[in-house]
């Protein structure tokens, strides 16, 4: 079994658009995704997901293979499958069945 990985890190940011331009302007990476709600970059090593507020929590996303068949398993628009979970902190964490 291989070991799991982080597939992405979301943030909050107050305008997707704006903060779409200013990420692409800043730094060497991909969009991947853009609607009004959120976006995804692609960076090489890793992906950031720009989220609205309310829309997703604040999280970092860990690809785990055995998650399709957990019955609490939802999916997102784009069919990833993906749980929320918190640590022992209350930090939030979503599992994905796959890399986004």
């Amino acid at each position: 079994m291989s070991k799991d990985f982080i597939d992405h890190i979301a943030v909050e940011v107050k305008n997707v658009d704006a903060a779409v331009k200013w990420y692409s302007e800043k730094f060497n990476c991909n969009v991947k995704y853009q609607d009004k709600t959120w976006a995804m970059l692609s960076f090489q090593n890793i992906s950031i997901a720009l989220v609205s507020p309310g829309e997703h929590p604040a999280h970092f996303a860990v690809v785990k293979e055995s998650l399709t068949n957990d019955v609490k398993i939802k999916y997102h628009r784009d069919g990833i499958g993906y749980v929320y979970s918190n640590d022992l902190d209350n930090n939030i964490i979503e599992l994905v069945d796959r890399k986004s």
